[in-house]
């Protein structure tokens, strides 16, 4: 099997490639931009939830799509290769983004792409913006939007395969915390004051909230799948 990352940070395109994915975990060079990056960050959980933004989007079957984020353009890069259309939008010009703007504003006309992916990105803004960069989220799309966002938690979760029967189960114990001051995310779900049922609430009065669920490979990250009109 041969994995392709994008590094698109210095605006040129870089590969690693490996016979094997385990193999990218261990490969150390300090030649490699993305390298100190990719020991922190990435993860066999992060590539599952990187698969499950891939497939939801493609379930739509959409011809073009507005990415909120760059990211590592690893999920940008899937889908292009999908045949889908894609472009992306950042605030921050040095990541080279397609189009340089918020999501609290995007510089788009209305219903000018066929479905929006905003992954891991509106957690951090302050709540208080989430129903704006929705509305605005809502606005240029004509299909829908996927979603996902941090849902913070101690988790039970199983998986189990036989041969008449897969499954997986995974499951948030209730319990809460505050969010810690200082850090990268300004709220999460499941924290103190961010039940699910409020951001669903904000969620449903711009779309019909088709899907909305917990992966048993990467219980972090809360996806919705979510419908225009």
């Amino acid at each position: 099997m041969t994995v392709r990352v994008w590094h698109l940070a210095d605006g040129r395109k870089r590969s690693i490639t490996g016979l094997a994915f385990p193999r990218l975990y261990s490969l150390k060079s300090p030649s490699l931009p993305m390298y100190s990056t990719w020991e922190r960050y990435e993860n066999p959980e992060r590539w599952t939830s990187y698969y499950h933004q891939v497939d939801l989007v493609y379930a739509f079957r959409p011809q073009t799509c507005l990415e909120v984020g760059v990211g590592h353009g690893i999920v940008s890069h899937a889908l292009r290769t999908l045949g889908i259309s894609l472009r992306t939008l950042d605030t921050d010009s040095g990541l080279h983004p397609d189009i340089v703007g918020s999501v609290e504003a995007i510089p788009l006309p209305d219903a000018s792409v066929d479905l929006v992916l905003c992954a891991e990105v509106l957690e951090h803004l302050p709540f208080d913006r989430f129903e704006q960069c929705v509305s605005e989220i809502a606005r240029v799309t004509r299909k829908g939007a996927v979603i996902s966002l941090p849902h913070w938690g101690y988790t039970l979760r199983a998986l189990w395969s036989f041969p008449l029967w897969k499954g997986s189960f995974v499951f948030k114990l209730p319990f809460t915390k505050t969010i810690p001051p200082n850090g990268e995310h300004c709220w999460e779900v499941g924290r103190t004051g961010y039940p699910p049922g409020r951001i669903r609430a904000v969620l449903a009065k711009y779309f019909t909230v088709e899907q909305e669920w917990l992966s048993s490979w990467m219980p972090y990250h809360r996806f919705y799948r979510l419908k225009k009109g």
